[in-house]
């Protein structure tokens, strides 16, 4: 990286709801044009996580940086204006409005760049083009893979410098996650930088580079994927219930 600041870091946060923190000193990396997993159980604290890192849940202590900007304390819609892009688990779309109309959502902060958000939209119709195909039908018409894609695609829209994604293989057949898995990993091989939560083990240490075990809202183990071995991933499966 060659002193190239960090796609993504986080240092010593603590953040959560109320008077309770959901996660308790966590410190964690992504490189430039890296794929990291963050794996853990059910309310272990990941999606708090994603969603301190996009502004939305109150940090108590700690630094967030993207990209070496401190972010802090920046607003959600400062953040999500090219900082920091975030596919929510449940994906939710306007169901209603036809699939170029929620894309072009993501593109917001650049509505008076009409030619920027052109070209983001031919990226986005490059990587899933069954989407561009369909572009004026509601997102309701499509398939929970489909509906995905859309997703993903609105949170290239804002051209962010890091992706976060929470759990997009959730409830989707096992057709669907392949083109979802391929679409992320081809978007890494571009040199996206990207978080993703997931829990499914497999799928993880197929697209990412380096992972993280979260539990109890502490970071319990941080490896590189290559390295996971048997006695690893029992330990990782462990966590998972």
């Amino acid at each position: 990286m060659s002193g190239e600041p960090l796609a993504l870091e986080i240092v010593a946060l603590h953040a959560g709801y109320g008077r309770y923190d959901v996660v308790r000193n966590v410190n964690l990396q992504v490189g430039r044009g890296e794929a990291v997993a963050l794996l853990g159980p059910n309310g272990a604290g990941k999606t708090t996580l994603l969603r301190s890192v996009m502004g939305l849940v109150k940090h108590r202590r700690g630094l967030i940086r993207i990209a070496g900007k401190d972010v802090t304390r920046l607003p959600a819609r400062k953040v999500g204006s090219g900082i920091a892009g975030l596919v929510p688990e449940g994906r939710r779309l306007f169901l209603d409005q036809a699939i170029e109309d929620n894309l072009i959502l993501g593109a917001f902060h650049l509505r008076r760049q009409p030619d920027r958000v052109r070209q983001l939209l031919e990226k986005v119709y490059g990587l899933f083009p069954v989407l561009r195909d369909a572009r004026t039908r509601p997102a309701s018409a499509l398939s929970g893979g489909q509906q995905q894609m859309v997703a993903i695609g609105r949170m290239m829209m804002s051209d962010p410098e890091v992706m976060l994604l929470d759990e997009p293989s959730l409830g989707l057949a096992p057709i669907a996650i392949d083109e979802v898995m391929t679409a992320l990993m081809a978007l890494r091989d571009q040199g996206k930088s990207i978080l993703l939560v997931e829990q499914r083990v497999d799928l993880a240490l197929r697209m990412c580079d380096r992972l993280y075990v979260l539990a109890g809202g502490e970071v319990t183990l941080e490896e590189q994927a290559s390295a996971v071995g048997q006695d690893d991933r029992a330990l990782i499966d462990a966590y998972l219930g």
